[in-house]
């Protein structure tokens, strides 16, 4: 099951809205046959592997991270190859989270005569999809932030200067995550401020861009960006207040802009409803990436999942310098948001602060 977790995450990036999977056939105590879900509407990792295997999938055991579809979708259901090949055992990470159908795959299998063991791994299998499972469960994107700061929690200086703040290995990790997820939203403050390209840049590996998301409640984003410049090779949403003004909203829209218009909310435009439209385009995972009132805002209404935040060798000592959250004002320790996994390791000269803001996975 291990294996088959490390072919499983080889589709990160590639699969979305799918879920990665990885599937490993073991005949007589020897591997004959291994796949994974290379990409979106090709065939899943239990076809692959035991392709791979070919005629030794007979009287075979299958590991799979995931419970075998057994339902029609872009590709015919796997159980009923898996009856076709003669596998003996199927072993499963874990069921289906899909409520609908949860267990589905398992209990045919049972029925044609597939001994079936399934839990297996099933944390490890659980937090390689936590995207895909809350957006099946909930219909919501996973939503994470990232940051970087200098020591004393500073992203920017007082004049808005956040160029750059953390090292070159760190600016690479974060291309690496941009390219691992669905979309990527900073707030109209940090699109005027920097005018940000906010696409994949200096990957090996090919990779798709994400959508680029703007909080805009007055439609206030240049028709000169350099996010439009590029929409031919991103795409990017704005999202707007109801009430903005028709004429701005047609001139993005003429520009390639696809423009949600959304009930406005403490912060200008509701971000409950935000998630929800993005949810409903098939948004498996968002990374936000600032500034600091957007932030704070998706903390203070827990709609935050998890953070990378990087911590670079550098003091700005500046109480006018921004701060890596603005939030509601806090009297009492108690009162702080509480953190779970947390985890720390180096990132060049920086330190990298990642965790989650949930205690369970999804």
């Amino acid at each position: 099951m291990r294996q088959a977790l490390r072919l499983a995450a080889k589709g990160r990036g590639f699969v979305s809205p799918n879920p990665m999977v990885g599937s490993v056939v073991v005949q007589q105590g020897e591997v004959v046959g291994q796949g994974f879900h290379q990409r979106v509407g090709g065939p899943h990792a239990e076809i692959n592997a035991l392709r791979d295997a070919g005629e030794k999938a007979r009287g075979a055991t299958l590991y799979v991270t995931l419970e075998p579809c057994n339902h029609h979708g872009r590709t015919p259901p796997c159980t009923q190859a898996v009856l076709e090949v003669g596998v003996t055992q199927v072993i499963i990470g874990m069921l289906d989270p899909n409520p609908r159908v949860a267990g589905g795959g398992a209990q045919f299998l049972r029925s044609h005569g597939v001994q079936v063991i399934s839990g297996v791994l099933e944390m490890e299998c659980r937090r390689l999809n936590q995207a895909f499972i809350k957006h099946m469960t909930t219909g919501l994107p996973l939503v994470t932030l990232k940051a970087a700061t200098t020591l004393d929690g500073r992203i920017a200086t007082r004049t808005g200067d956040s160029r750059w703040i953390s090292g070159p290995r760190s600016r690479r990790f974060v291309h690496r995550l941009r390219c691992d997820l669905d979309a990527i939203l900073v707030g109209i403050g940090t699109a005027l401020s920097d005018d940000p390209l906010l696409t994949v840049r200096g990957v090996r590996k090919s990779c798709h861009q994400p959508v680029r998301v703007i909080l805009d409640s007055d439609l206030r984003l240049p028709l000169t960006s350099q996010l439009l410049a590029t929409i031919e090779h991103a795409p990017v949403w704005v999202a707007c207040r109801e009430q903005a003004a028709q004429r701005h909203r047609q001139a993005l829209t003429d520009a390639g802009v696809e423009v949600l218009a959304l009930p406005p909310g403490e912060h200008g435009v509701d971000l409950n409803a935000l998630l929800r439209e993005l949810g409903g385009r098939g948004i498996n995972s968002l990374l936000v990436e600032g500034g600091a009132h957007i932030l704070g805002a998706f903390l203070e209404q827990r709609l935050a999942d998890e953070f990378y935040f990087f911590y670079a060798p550098k003091i700005l000592g500046d109480p006018a310098a921004v701060p890596l959250v603005r939030g509601k004002q806090r009297r009492l320790m108690d009162e702080a948001l509480p953190i779970y996994d947390l985890r720390v390791r180096r990132s060049g000269d920086d330190v990298l602060i990642s965790g989650r803001l949930r205690k369970e996975l999804y």
